[in-house]
């Protein structure tokens, strides 16, 4: 499974429900709080080509989006394969 890195704040209810997905996958992921951790907001809108907003979710170096675009994933049945879960 790739790594899974998600840019988030404490008070994001997008955030929560990005995360509530990626755990119902039984999904590790390093969770960074732009808010708490000095520099990540920076490194996030650079990873992201400018993305501002949270969460911002990567899979790998692969930027999927906000929570929109993960649910989306799951949607089309896209998100399994990018984890590769069930492989």
């Amino acid at each position: 499974m790739p790594d899974v890195t998600i840019y988030t704040t404490g008070y994001c209810p997008f955030c929560f429900h990005a995360k509530r997905l990626l755990d119902s996958k039984g999904v590790a992921y390093d969770e960074i709080d732009v808010n708490q951790v000095s520099g990540a907001r920076d490194e996030m809108m650079q990873r992201a080509n400018g993305g501002h907003t949270v969460p911002q979710i990567f899979v790998g170096e692969h930027h999927v989006g906000g929570c929109d675009e993960l649910y989306a994933l799951e949607q089309r049945q896209e998100l399994d394969p990018l984890l590769n879960i069930g492989e």
